[in-house]
């Protein structure tokens, strides 16, 4: 009957310490779950203000009466959004090198100066021109410069921000240059006050949240794609 009593006892001692590994485990995923919900909703609510900051700076643009003028040279203008802090830079398209445009000194050039070597540098602007000469389609999205031949990651990275294919422009336009182009394809400097930035613009717009959490937003619009069309403007590139 002890015997009996014993065994019992140590299957109620098992199932109270299966019972509470169980409990421990399950509270444990409960506090995974709600961390990673609260961040989804925080990330969410700072992508949202960003997205915000995206159409204050297309208010400006399109808006011909904004007072100050938007000049497009990448400069950093910070805003307030709510509670969020807001940092947004716009771009004119016209100061970057275009991929489907450009000529293959213009392209190894830039693509030494962000990193490459000569016969790296050499590889891609051959493989850009075989693009451009109908061998295959030319490139679409700035994305598709990751398969080109002679592109390593590292060095997309260095000349993503400095390409553009839609300027439609042999040569960036140097009123909108960074230093990097300029310095690269001998551009004179140049103000771009009171120079047209053209229709095509980047708008990368950042937002911090008052914890800390922080989202980017990375496009490129056409401004007034056509007459008479719904939309104001157009998405070329999305980027989160």
């Amino acid at each position: 009957m002890n015997r009996q009593r014993g065994v019992a006892l140590l299957l109620v001692l098992w199932a109270v310490a299966t019972l509470s590994l169980l409990l421990g485990g399950l509270a444990g995923w409960v506090q995974l779950e709600t961390r990673q919900a609260l961040w989804q909703r925080q990330h969410t609510q700072a992508l949202l203000a960003a997205q915000a900051g995206m159409n204050l700076a297309l208010q400006a643009l399109l808006d011909g009466n904004h007072r100050p003028r938007w000049i497009a040279d990448g400069r950093a203008v910070p805003l307030a959004f709510d509670a969020a802090r807001i940092v947004l830079s716009v771009s004119s398209e016209r100061g970057k090198l275009d991929l489907n445009a450009a000529s293959n000194d213009d392209i190894s050039r830039v693509a030494q100066a962000c990193g490459a070597d000569r016969d790296q540098a050499t590889q891609l602007s051959r493989a850009l021109q075989a693009r451009r000469d109908g061998s295959a389609a030319p490139l679409r999205v700035i994305e598709e410069l990751r398969q080109v031949p002679g592109m390593t990651q590292h060095l997309y990275q260095r000349m993503a921000p400095e390409v553009t294919l839609w300027s439609g422009l042999s040569r960036p336009d140097a009123a909108f240059a960074s230093p990097l182009l300029r310095s690269a394809l001998d551009l004179p400097k140049q103000t771009a006050t009171g120079t047209d930035p053209g229709s095509v613009l980047s708008i990368d717009s950042q937002a911090q949240l008052p914890d800390g959490v922080i989202a980017r937003l990375q496009t490129t619009v056409l401004l007034s794609p056509s007459e008479g069309s719904a939309q104001p403007y157009r998405v070329l590139r999305w980027q989160e």
